[in-house]
């Protein structure tokens, strides 16, 4: 099952990374908006890049390490998304969409972290 979930986690962080640079496309070129944009570049991609990271852990802590950030960067993301929202760079319909898939992925890696330190001394990581 966790192995599952890992699979998964990657696939769709790596459609939600797409996402978010299709996003900052947008924001640059429809709003003239860079810094914001940068932000959310940065954060949004960043999660599929960490999970992708832990796939080749050196060790269940490095594991759990890779999982972490993936996880504070989804949660920055959701951060800048809302910020985005209430600048009215994004439409009630664009928000939700993004938002969902953020809130999904934050709720995936939580439930990965929480599992894999809950599983403490039990083997290795796969």
């Amino acid at each position: 099952m966790e192995q599952v979930k890992e699979n998964l986690i990657k696939e769709k962080s790596f459609l939600f990374a797409v996402r978010i640079v299709k996003l900052r496309r947008y924001l640059n070129q429809r709003h003239k908006e860079y810094t914001l944009s940068e932000q959310i570049l940065r954060s949004g991609t960043s999660i599929g890049a960490n999970v992708s990271e832990a796939e080749y852990a050196q060790s269940r802590a490095d594991f759990v390490n890779k999982m972490s950030v993936a996880l504070k960067e989804a949660n920055e993301t959701q951060y800048w998304l809302k910020l985005l929202s209430k600048g009215e760079y994004l439409d009630e319909t664009q928000f939700q969409s993004l938002h969902n898939d953020c809130k999904e992925l934050l709720s995936m890696l939580h439930a990965i972290v929480k599992t894999t330190k809950d599983k403490k001394g039990q083997g290795s990581v796969k």
